[in-house]
């Protein structure tokens, strides 16, 4: 059976696999060479049509802008040396814990110059 933590390092896989491709013949590779710019850019717009389906309340439109927000933010993890599993791992990290706590927490530790 596959996970969905599969897909995601399969991913990311292919992803990593793009970095030294031709940005002509690659849509990823074309957003790496073009830097943190263009693909914090595409993160934005995707964030924004992300909201506009939600408040639609259009769930197809919703998934697809979903999965373009997460692919650019895959790109952006690789870009930066980060995994997905990284990203998995906080989320498990703070399972059980409120949210209400959590944000607490992290501002606490900024008060106090401290890693987030």
């Amino acid at each position: 059976m596959t996970t969905s933590n599969d897909s995601l390092a399969r991913l990311h896989a292919v992803i990593e696999s793009r970095k030294g491709a031709d940005p002509e013949q690659s849509y990823v590779a074309r957003l790496l060479h073009k830097g943190p710019d263009a693909f914090l850019k595409k993160i934005g717009e995707e964030a924004t049509e992300v909201v506009m389906a939600a408040k639609d309340g259009d769930a197809r439109k919703l998934v697809d802008e979903v999965a373009d927000l997460w692919f650019h933010s895959m790109v952006a993890l690789a870009y930066y040396g980060v995994s997905p599993a990284d990203v998995i791992a906080e989320l498990e990290r703070r399972e059980g814990t409120s949210g209400i706590e959590e944000k607490a927490l992290r501002k606490a530790q900024q008060r106090e110059g401290g890693a987030p």
